[in-house]
């Protein structure tokens, strides 16, 4: 067996124009889909977690003296946290039926393959 040529091959598949397969395009549309509900729900679970940590450390007077307001800004965080998974849930629901269309129709294509 030839290993050169067999090497010049696959350097070359590397460089070689790449056509986009059908399941490649229903891996994007399933993470454009889901990626904005997900941005979201992390973004608003670390700004209430950390509203729930100032919280706790205003109750716990190691930032400032009001207890009652620690309080507060915890119950606040935990609010926050405690609402993330239901409006995770709703954007997510929201992202598959802007694509679901696109999404069945291309998944349909690939089944009849």
């Amino acid at each position: 067996m030839n290993t050169d040529k067999l090497i010049a091959e696959s350097i070359a598949k590397d460089y070689a124009p790449k056509k986009d397969s059908k399941i490649v395009a229903l891996k994007k549309l399933d993470s454009r889909a889901k990626l904005p509900a997900t941005i979201f729900t992390y973004t608003w679970g670390i700004v209430f977690a950390l509203v729930f940590g100032a919280g706790m450390s205003l109750a716990m007077e190691v930032i400032g003296n009001s207890m009652a307001i620690g309080i507060l800004v915890g119950i606040l965080g935990l609010i926050g946290c405690g609402v993330n998974y239901p409006i995770y849930k709703k954007l997510l629901e929201k992202g598959k039926a802007k694509y679901a269309f696109e999404i069945v129709q291309l998944a349909r294509e690939i089944s009849e393959k």
